[in-house]
């Protein structure tokens, strides 16, 4: 992002967000990649945005017999209080955060998601 100083432009990074590094189903990756190539957006904005639904609704309807057996290691960065809300849910219901991640994925309106350029904001 960049941060206007006095009619000057100075880039810096976001503060608000957290890396973090996590296994997800390929096959949902892959979805994902294409939707956010679709809609110019990134894959993290849309995972964003199905999360921030999943704490709306406080509840987690996962069977944990049905984890896919397809996950890879995924690293990408998160809103920090986001993570820290999803983390804590994920132990209240006794999961893990990936299945909570995953999830989300039925929530996802690429409308109301983060545009790709909003990395490049102004503030």
């Amino acid at each position: 992002m960049w941060i206007n100083e006095n009619g000057m432009l100075r880039q810096t990074s976001d503060e608000t967000r957290v890396k973090f590094r996590t296994s997800l189903s390929k096959e949902i990756l892959d979805q994902l990649k294409q939707q956010s190539e679709q809609h110019g957006t990134f894959v993290n904005y849309l995972l964003e945005d199905g999360l921030k639904v999943v704490l709306q609704q406080d509840t987690v309807l996962f069977n944990k017999e049905t984890r896919p057996k397809d996950r890879i290691q995924y690293k990408t960065t998160y809103d920090k209080t986001l993570l820290e809300a999803i983390r804590l849910m994920a132990k209240e219901h006794k999961l893990y955060i990936n299945d909570v991640i995953e999830y989300g994925v039925q929530f996802i309106d690429v409308e109301r998601a983060k545009a790709g350029q909003h990395r490049y904001r102004i503030e």
